[in-house]
């Protein structure tokens, strides 16, 4: 449970913290774009190269990536594993019964591992340097535009939604593992048996935690009724979002870098023609 970041937000107040939080939403969308747009190594590694820097650049110190990291590796593994055996191409390295493995396979498999840290590493600088409060506030801000086709009230909806869901993602995970704690210094055994037996052990879990989410529901409710909330409507902002100077130079920056990994894609040929040793 201790690996579960997601939802923190570590104030370092660091060059990546000060951006506009809308700057860095649209910033994580086109990264994760570019990312699925990379066909080779080299323009893999210029995006990590990239995001490398926004990590140093956050003064987040680096187990808190790495908790992000340790959480997904059976996905990775898993991934890898089918990129190496359904991956044809290349010389043959080991073939045995069903199983074939290939240097395309390997390559394959390591690009795709690759991959899935960047999509987890780029989340994890979004949501370590912004507060779930700005950020539903820009998605908020992003989303205005529908307001002109009559949803603009189901926008402040889902973005107060959002807000509330991930304030309590890390509540949420510390009543889980103290009703855990509980549990065990009451004798329960959660982790032996087999799949079956582990799954009735979560029942005691399960039953408590959401007897204690309905109640701190019920309680945010009124207190929200309390301090006669009604929606969207009227409503200022304490903290008002301008995009600055700062925002402009590092959105130039990333739309070089987005475009230097665009044409390394379609020059790649080229440029292995200049990299003796491959």
């Amino acid at each position: 449970m201790s690996d579960i970041t997601f939802g923190q937000f570590i104030d370092t107040n660091s060059f990546v913290h000060k951006l506009d939080p809308r700057a860095k939403l649209l910033f994580l969308i086109a990264f994760i774009v570019f990312i699925f747009i990379a066909g080779n190594f080299i323009s893999l590694g210029l995006l990590a190269l990239l995001l490398i820097t926004a990590m140093i650049a956050s003064k987040i110190p680096v187990k808190m990536y790495l908790k992000n990291i340790k959480a997904i590796i059976p996905v990775i593994l898993i991934t890898a594993l089918l990129n190496v055996f359904y991956t044809s191409g290349g010389k043959v390295l080991v073939d045995w019964w069903i199983f074939t493995i290939t240097t395309d396979g390997i390559f394959r498999a390591l690009f795709m591992a690759l991959r899935i840290i960047l999509l987890i590493l780029s989340s994890a600088v979004l949501s370590y340097s912004t507060s779930p409060t700005s950020l539903t506030g820009a998605i908020e801000s992003l989303l205005k535009p529908l307001k002109f086709i009559g949803l603009g009230g189901a926008v402040h909806t889902m973005a107060m939604t959002m807000t509330i869901a991930l304030r309590f993602i890390p509540t949420l995970i510390e009543e889980t593992q103290k009703i855990m704690n509980a549990q065990k210094a009451r004798g329960a055994d959660l982790d032996s048996g087999n799949l079956v037996k582990k799954v009735k052990a979560l029942l005691p879990i399960l039953i408590p935690l959401l007897i204690s989410s309905v109640r701190r529901a019920y309680e945010l409710a009124e207190a929200m009724e309390c301090r006669c909330y009604n929606g969207g409507k009227g409503r200022t902002k304490f903290r008002v979002m301008k995009y600055s100077a700062r925002d402009a130079v590092t959105s130039i920056l990333l739309c070089v870098i987005f475009a230097g990994s665009v044409l390394i894609n379609v020059f790649y040929t080229q440029i292995l023609s200049f990299i003796p040793f491959i």
